[in-house]
């Protein structure tokens, strides 16, 4: 069977199916976190929000559409969430110094506000959000490729 070039695979859809599942529980959960258990969100947070916010439209159109050109506008998308995942990571396990922390105001980057089995932390639940988005966007391209 020969697909349209301008459509995406059944491998392709289904990971970006995937990707598009872990941005829409991602923020489900940012604002049950934020709106139901009154978690403030930090400053750091707040700019994870948006690109994880802006995905869950950008990859919903694409699957919509059948897209495979979505892998090129959301994947920036990916990686900046998961360079300030990492950044906030990096700062919350006191890699960063105070000096350089942005969160001088409000709610701090650093408090500890929800720990999972003892290990997971807000911080790391967006890094390996971030993380498996990334790695099914770069599938998914490479998919195409082939």
């Amino acid at each position: 069977m020969m697909y349209d070039t301008r459509m995406t695979t059944p491998r392709q859809w289904e990971l970006l199916f995937f990707c598009w599942l872990l941005t829409l529980l991602a923020t489900a959960g940012s604002l049950f976190l934020s709106e139901v258990m009154d978690y403030a969100p930090c400053v750091l947070c707040w700019y994870q929000r948006i690109p994880m916010y802006a995905l869950v439209i950008v990859l919903g159109v694409g699957l919509q559409t059948q897209d495979p050109g979505v892998v090129k506008y959301a994947t920036p998308l990916a990686l900046i969430g998961l360079a300030l995942a990492t950044y906030h990571c990096l700062l919350y396990l006191g890699f960063i110094p105070k000096s350089i922390q942005p969160c001088g105001k409000g709610v701090s980057c650093a408090d500890v506000k929800l720990q999972l089995w003892g290990v997971v932390t807000i911080p790391l639940m967006s890094l390996l959000v971030f993380g498996a988005i990334s790695a099914g966007l770069l599938f998914a391209k490479r998919k195409r490729d082939l």
